[in-house]
């Protein structure tokens, strides 16, 4: 996990996954894990109702499909507005 302050490193995205129970946390970590390569997950209690807080950091240089075809379509031309 990336200090708190600091940015991971290019092409990589820390993502955190809060959900209500641990099954639901790792089905959308297994989602992303299909998209892009990605860090094995560490898990931890959302607080005091409950919950699960997941984190990974996923590598957005190798992605599978069907995040490379979304990529690819998402990418700016250039002649977007700033």
């Amino acid at each position: 996990m990336t200090p708190a302050g600091r940015v991971p490193a290019a092409g990589r995205a820390e993502v955190r996954i809060v959900a209500a129970s641990p099954a639901t946390a790792r089905q959308v970590a297994e989602v992303l894990r299909r998209c892009f390569s990605a860090t094995e997950q560490r898990s931890y209690p959302a607080g005091h109702d409950g919950g699960t807080r997941l984190h990974l950091t996923v590598d957005t240089t190798h992605p599978a499909e069907p995040a490379r075809s979304w990529l690819v379509a998402s990418r700016s031309t250039g002649d977007d507005p700033a």
